[in-house]
């Protein structure tokens, strides 16, 4: 290869895709907008990550040609950025080309003062228009450096303005209206036959769905609850899902699930199997529990290092064109199925429903197996030796292809989601493995990516760790070790997710405001810091921690964590009514602060016997706690007996009198 430029030493697998362009490429940091004050240049950034198509197309276009590097290495300082690396700069930027006027999006591309201020910006460009608008900006700026600099500078502080909140908003008592209010709004936009939002395209939404489990459960609202049953069922028999080796696409680009963007994600897949998990315990269906299985064994295969670290998403593309590797035609399954083809065809909607383009099939299914085997007089258990059968088959096929591209960067927040949902699949099925390779990751970030002050770190790569931790990794391993504790009741896990805890109080509270930043305070840059409190495709990282803080203050009595949680919620309230799929784990924390909720203590040298059979229901109004021996712990103390396993019902910390038997516990839960 010709050129090499300063991306080679990088761990991104994202950004050592751009290493050979002809563009002079540099990491974002400190030293290199120093460089850039010193030479008076502005400075060019683009962002992206490695599973996104336009990135790739951009890149083939424009920085792999000479003529484009060439205008942008004469102007600019050039910086690329993986925008999962570095969630901070990519807030920054996406926030000023939104207040730009502009569609926000990936790559995302934007011109900067020498000092990193935005002043232009915008996403995917044609290679003619990206040069032209290059040459314009930079002719700009040196004809009109101070205006140029005015502009900049304006931005910066709109930014700031819409990043920061100084103090809460008018306050909204918190209540059970509030919630339903806002459920009632929200059902308007549900899609009751597809599942999801009405219309295109469909994104898996785990954050939503979590929350509205938990209201239909609480509330007895059975539309929320068919709502949650039909976005389970259809998205696990759509083309978003993949039929063969399981493993949940990016979104679907239709109304109907079939069409994906074919990339996987770590955050969805490790999401969605804490969803189907309790999707399971609550609804039975069995549909459900094979998507857990499959996904779980996806994530296994395909995305775990040796280490225990999980990586973080398989590309679109392979051989340059988007889906190549997961597509099928008639005659390649004809050749592999053989005589079954018939049967399979009809299973999978072959040349019907998942006929998509050039003749090709995304596999997907119409019926519940019960349903197909009923209509072909097979038996269930025949009917799935065929399904395993087919699958087997083609996925040794689909080895044969060459495969999407791989990123194989490891990110604390992402691996975080992945150990909760491991953990609520072993909740729901008591399936040992699940359980296992859950303790093998959170060991791995114990061991590689915490300090023992409690800090941590962001990424991590072939023993690499560069970026420090933002709060979205603070809050989702705190989330992920306080599971930890309430399924093991290694009291080794709570203690860390305390002093985690500590860390995050220490260097990214703010007193003012009540809620957390997103980097630590202590953090020198020209990028304004800004509080994350909306739920997307992850929740906030505020209102994980709001959560982490209303479990601790349970399980170790610390009640500055309640007033805490009180001031977090001032923010939230005045929007839930109107806009709740964006508040919606705040929701679920409001869901346990105006409905019952209940602490369960399991104390006995068999305590986790008793907690596997309390366990196996649906149940998102209890914190769980157990201990086979003397515990100081809060929640556990003084209430060990020789001899006994007890039972202990509590709200806040006030306990009932013990019960011994497990059917007892859960018909007195129930009654409450």
């Amino acid at each position: 290869m010709t050129h090499t430029n300063k991306l080679i030493h990088s761990t991104s697998p994202y950004l050592l895709q751009h290493a050979h362009n002809p563009v002079n490429w540099n990491e974002w940091s400190d030293e290199i907008i120093d460089r850039a004050k010193k030479e008076n240049k502005l400075i060019l950034v683009s962002i992206g990550y490695a599973a996104c198509h336009w990135c790739h197309v951009m890149e083939h276009e424009s920085f792999e040609d000479a003529a484009v590097a060439q205008v942008m290495n004469d102007n600019y300082v050039c910086i690329k950025v993986d925008r999962e690396e570095r969630p901070d700069v990519d807030h920054y930027y996406m926030s000023a080309v939104q207040l730009m006027g502009q569609q926000g999006g990936w790559p995302l591309n934007v011109i900067a003062l020498p000092d990193g201020k935005p002043i232009w910006g915008g996403t995917y460009f044609p290679k003619e228009t990206w040069m032209k608008n290059l040459q314009t900006v930079a002719g700009f700026y040196k004809q009109n450096e101070e205006k140029t600099t005015e502009y900049g500078n304006q931005l910066h502080e709109g930014i700031e303005q819409v990043s920061l909140i100084a103090e809460a908003e008018d306050k909204l008592p918190l209540n059970a209206k509030l919630l339903e209010r806002g459920v009632e709004s929200w059902k308007k936009r549900w899609d009751m036959k597809e599942g999801g939002n009405n219309g295109f395209p469909k994104f898996p939404m785990p954050v939503n769905l979590e929350f509205l489990l938990y209201y239909g459960f609480i509330k007895n609202d059975n539309k929320a609850l068919e709502f949650v049953h039909t976005t389970l069922e259809k998205m696990a028999r759509g083309g978003i899902y993949d039929q063969v080796a399981g493993g949940f696409a990016r979104y679907s680009v239709d109304g109907i699930w079939k069409v994906p963007h074919f990339e996987k994600m770590l955050y969805d897949n490790g999401q969605l199997l804490s969803i189907y998990s309790k999707g399971y315990q609550q609804f039975k269906n069995e549909e459900f529990k094979r998507v857990v299985y499959e996904t779980a064994t996806f994530l296994e295969r395909e995305l775990m290092d040796a280490s225990g670290a999980f990586y973080s998403s398989l590309d679109a593309d392979s051989e340059g064109v988007e889906g190549k590797f997961y597509v099928w035609n008639d005659y390649e399954l004809m050749k592999l199925v053989g005589a079954d083809y018939k049967l399979f065809a009809d299973y999978f909607s072959v040349n019907k429903n998942a006929l998509w383009e050039h003749g090709n099939n995304i596999l997907l299914r119409d019926f519940s197996d019960e349903e197909f085997a009923a209509k072909n007089n097979l038996s269930l258990h025949q009917l799935q030796i065929k399904v395993s059968k087919w699958s087997f088959l083609l996925l040794q096929e689909r080895e044969k292809r060459i495969r999407p591209g791989l990123d194989d960067k490891t990110l604390t927040s992402w691996n975080a989601l992945t150990i909760q949902g491991l953990l609520d699949a072993y909740k729901a099925f008591k399936d040992e493995h699940f359980l296992l390779l859950a303790i093998k990751n959170a060991t791995f970030i114990k061991e590689n990516q915490l300090l023992e002050n409690g800090k941590l770190f962001h990424n991590w790569k072939a023993g690499t760790r560069s970026i420090d931790g933002f709060l979205e990794d603070y809050a989702l391993l705190i989330q992920a070790y306080i599971s930890m504790f309430e399924i093991t009741g290694d009291d080794a896990w709570l203690a860390l997710a305390s002093k985690i805890t500590d860390y995050t109080i220490l260097h990214f509270y703010d007193e003012v405001s009540g809620l957390f930043y997103f980097s630590e305070k202590v953090s020198q840059s020209v990028l304004s810091n800004h509080f994350q409190k909306e739920d997307n495709v992850i929740p906030a990282a505020n209102s994980v921690m709001a959560n982490n803080l209303f479990r601790l203050y349970l399980i170790n009595g610390i009640s500055d964590y309640k007033t805490m949680i009180e001031k977090m919620l001032h923010h939230i309230t005045p929007h839930f009514s109107r806009y709740p799929m964006a508040y919606a784990n705040w929701g679920t924390l409001m869901l346990k602060q105006t409905e019952p909720y209940f602490e369960v203590a399991v104390c006995g040298i068999n305590s986790n016997i008793l907690l596997n059979k309390l366990q196996l229901a649906y149940q998102p109004n209890i914190l769980w706690a157990h201990a086979n021996s003397e515990s100081t712990i809060p929640l556990l103390e003084n209430r060990f007996q020789i001899g006994d396993d007890l039972i202990y019902i509590c709200r806040e910390g006030v306990c009932q009198l013990p019960l011994t038997s497990p059917e007892e516990a859960l018909l007195l839960l129930k009654k409450k």
